[in-house]
């Protein structure tokens, strides 16, 4: 399978993004808590329910929307919406980090570095 090219954003074109992407992480958001919601009700083999099994056929495709966009969402406890953006930072490669609590993209990790390892987006790329 050929290798797809990486979009590198700058923290502008992330920005201009910024409004769909909001609303796809709320989609997602909002479907894995139907998931949980369903989970507590059915209990065990939760898993195995028609609605569940299409609940998580509409978070992969709420996935592959941002994959498109060129951004990859990173919250697997589905909690707070976490997506992360290729990018160039002082000549390394970066991912510019979004969390769903925040109005702005102001902040960028290493490849190896993830959340934890957040800093802030130099002034002279913003």
């Amino acid at each position: 399978m050929p290798q797809v090219a990486v979009k590198y954003f700058t923290p502008q074109e992330a920005k201009k993004t910024l409004p769909l992407v909001k609303q796809i992480v709320k989609d997602i958001l909002k479907t894995a808590n139907q998931i949980k919601d369903l989970a507590g009700a059915i209990g065990e083999g939760f898993e195995e329910s028609a609605e569940v099994k299409s609940l998580t056929a509409e978070i992969h495709s709420f996935m592959r929307e941002l994959e498109e966009l060129g951004c990859t969402y990173k919250d697997w406890n589905f909690e707070i919406g976490l997506v992360d953006f290729p990018s160039i930072i002082n000549g390394q490669e970066a991912l510019l980090c979004w969390r769903s609590d925040e109005e702005n993209i102001l902040h960028y990790h290493g490849l190896l570095d993830g959340f934890t390892g957040r800093k802030l987006i130099p002034e002279e790329y913003l």
